[in-house]
């Protein structure tokens, strides 16, 4: 039984978030924003930062709708989403972020604190980097030892925190509204004359808006997460954005430009009572510090829970399994920073991990209410939601530090590649299955109402090698064609002994113990029982595939030594019949493909055999082995007067295919030689021959087999090749 203390929307997710959201920048840096940007220039920075807050709470919101969500808030969103190598490196890059943020805070808080004169002259310190450390590192251990004793006095302390804070707004209100420090004579409508560029000013406002997901983090510590996140995160949210706008209305009303911009204190002089903003001032940094410790530590602990990072730091103590060894690592990184001093250097790039981590948050939820059969939340938002907050998001970063996007992309996609080759899986799977097969069924729909195109033609090949062990040249053949562009669907026929035999089930026939190399993007194995290898060819061409991805060729080895010819002359003759490709492998043992680097093409058999031998050619290249081979176009003439004629022809229909090729011309008007002998006297040497596959003689299927078998005799391994009328 679970006898942690659990807590609400409330205590759990509204409390911690608000706290991160009125922070130092609504203290110290929102009268700066007003004073450079206007009235209107604000509004629409204010508006612009909530759209990503907004469109990133809703995509939580539902996501936390449909899934259990566990230790981690986020990083358990996205890892059970988009998968663990993905969610992982978005996660470690957030706990970074949201340790550093620790650092951030307490400096911010140190600094004012420091800026305090009697709390200076009472200390023995001044307001340098030493004394920035020595109290910044005081405060960090104190909310360390707040956190380890115990999440419950932690959250009772933000009561406190959040009191104050409530406290100084209303000190501030009443201070403009009932006695204000200064009437200006005109509404800071407008920019400074000389103010700063629009995208540097936002750099400086969005961070807070970036604490909205600090009680997302809290979602193993929740009674019931599925209603406290949205509830929790959506009115944080709604608050903070009440809260700025009403700020930012009465600094432009009531405030001059010059307080706005040169005093970062002005607050504590306008506000009914100073002490009280001192104490909301104190209160918001102490307060997102905390959210930190008590957020940055259940992420790492979700992370090493996946077996992403080392096993003791999965460890909790208590009841509420507190995460403390994750903790301690999370005040080391705290204090490095703080003993760094001066964390501008890198507060952009944490902003970075941050707003990435948001706008990942969109894309799950995009990905899985698109995609997901399984994906049923109870607060279901429209997709372009989640469109809007991952283009902004990232157009956001752009636009504040291009150079700190990209470092912080980089960073992650290396950590993505590290997690991948691990190749950590979760039971139940991630979206992208899904995400594929959505993919799949549109693109599938889009072929097939467009049809095909020339230009656009591949190989989709339905290959039946016999046992992929006793034909590896078959399977090479045909991977090297397929390549990085085609397809191709390899089929064990398993001749049954009797017709009662059990047949294989769907599951069985998706042959797992393949010698073909399946983890090749396209190629696929199959096996089926037979009890007659012709009819069963001829149906799986018939009927394998479907609309829009319908394989178009057959690839079989020559039937050299077959048993019953006209059995086999009749599969032929289906197979044509069916329209399709067909290529027949006369392969040379002895030979085999040589040093794959010299491929005939004998120009004969219809000029559509030629052309479709010619594209097969070009996809052979796209191989590892054939990339360097040369080809040659042999064309005998029977005309001799004809050969100019004929080499003009043929080079511009290379031309037309953009194909290099050498072009011999052997003219035979006199001499009348067999068409064996000339092919054994040009292309001995060749390392694959391309032959037209001659037309079928009905009731000759004996002589018709012995005829090619001596026209493939001991010349080298030859593809034998019967165009459709497709290509």
């Amino acid at each position: 039984m679970d006898k942690r203390k659990k807590f609400g929307a409330f205590a759990g997710v509204f409390t911690p978030s608000i706290l991160t959201i009125l922070g130092v920048i609504m203290y110290m840096r929102l009268g700066w924003v007003v004073g450079q940007a206007g009235l209107i220039g604000t509004l629409l920075i204010v508006l612009l930062a909530h759209v990503v807050s907004v469109s990133t709470g809703l995509s939580i919101s539902s996501i936390a709708t449909d899934k259990q969500v566990k230790e981690g808030g986020i990083y358990y969103m996205l890892s059970r989403s988009l998968g663990l190598p993905m969610g992982g490196a978005i996660g470690l890059a957030l706990f970074v972020a949201t340790a550093l943020g620790i650092s951030l805070y307490i400096v911010g808080f140190t600094e004012n604190f420091l800026g305090i004169e009697v709390i200076r002259s009472f200390l023995n310190l001044d307001t340098g980097l030493n004394s920035i450390r020595i109290v910044g590192t005081g405060v960090v251990i104190v909310l360390t030892l707040l956190g380890l004793i115990s999440t419950s006095l932690v959250i009772r302390t933000q009561y406190i925190i959040l009191g104050a804070i409530a406290l100084s707004l209303i000190s501030i209100f009443v201070g403009f509204l009932w006695e204000p420090a200064s009437n200006p004579e005109t509404v800071l409508m407008f920019p400074a004359t000389d103010s700063l560029p629009m995208a540097t000013v936002f750099a400086v406002f969005f961070p807070a808006v970036t604490g909205f997901t600090a009680g997302v983090a809290m979602s193993g510590d929740l009674k019931n997460a599925r209603k406290d996140i949205p509830r929790g995160t959506l009115g944080s949210i709604i608050t903070g954005l009440i809260v700025y706008i009403s700020l930012v209305l009465v600094m432009a009303f009531f405030m001059p430009r010059s307080v706005l911009l040169n005093d970062n204190n002005f607050l504590m002089h306008s506000a009914w009572i100073g002490g009280l903003v001192v104490a909301g001032i104190w209160g918001a940094t102490l307060s997102s510090a905390l959210g930190g410790i008590l957020g940055g530590p259940r992420i790492m602990q979700a992370i090493a829970l996946d077996k992403i990072l080392p096993k003791f730091l999965a460890k909790g103590q208590g009841h509420n399994r507190e995460p403390r060894a994750a903790l301690i690592v999370t005040f080391l990184i705290a204090e490095a920073g703080i003993l760094i001093g001066d964390l501008n250097a890198i507060a952009e790039l944490v902003s970075m991990f941050y707003l990435t981590s948001y706008g990942f948050i969109n894309l799950a939820y995009v990905l899985e209410s698109w995609a997901s059969s399984d994906f049923r939340p109870s607060m279901r938002i429209p997709h372009w939601v989640g469109i809007l907050g991952f283009v902004i998001t990232f157009g956001i970063m752009f636009q504040m530090n291009p150079l700190a996007m990209i470092i912080s992309l980089v960073l992650m996609i290396g950590i993505y590649f590290i997690l991948k080759r691990r190749e950590l899986q979760l039971d139940l799977g991630d979206v992208w299955q899904s995400v594929w097969s959505a993919m799949a069924r549109s693109s599938l729909h889009h072929m097939d109402r467009k049809g095909l195109e020339e230009r656009n033609w591949r190989p989709n090949i339905i290959l039946f090698s016999g046992g992929s062990q006793n034909r590896p040249y078959l399977i090479e053949f045909g991977k090297a064609m397929v390549g990085k562009h085609g397809l191709l669907s390899n089929f064990d026929l398993i001749e049954k002994q009797n017709e009662n035999e059990k047949a294989l089930t769907k599951h069985d026939q998706a042959d797992k113990e393949s010698t073909v190399d399946t983890e090749i993007k396209g190629i696929f194995s199959r096996k089926q029982t037979t009890t007659n290898v012709y009819d069963t060819i001829t149906n799986i061409v018939e009927n394998y595939g479907f609309a829009g991805v319908e394989p178009n060729t057959v690839l079989m080895g020559w039937a050299r030594h077959t048993k019953d010819p006209d059995k086999f002359v009749q599969l032929l003759n289906d197979l044509q019949n069916l329209d399709m490709n067909i290529l027949m492998i006369d392969y040379d043992k002895r030979k085999g493909f040589g040093n794959y680097k010299t491929i005939d093409v004998w120009w004969r058999g219809g000029a559509s055999n030629s052309h479709l031998a010619i594209q097969l050619v070009k996809f052979l290249w796209l191989s590892e082995e054939w990339k360097e081979s040369s080809i040659r176009i042999m064309i005998i003439n029977p005309i001799n007067d004809q050969k100019e004629i004929i080499r003009k022809e043929t080079t511009e229909i290379l031309n037309n295919l953009r194909i290099k090729a050498e072009i011999k011309i052997i003219n035979n008007e006199i001499e009348h030689k067999p068409l064996y002998d000339i092919i054994r006297v040009e292309s001995i040497n060749s390392d694959l021959i391309f032959l037209g596959l001659p037309s079928f003689q009905e009731g000759q299927a004996k002589n018709y087999i012995e005829n090619i078998n001596i026209l493939c005799q001991n010349i080298g391994t030859v593809v034998l090749v019967g165009a459709s009328s497709k290509i």
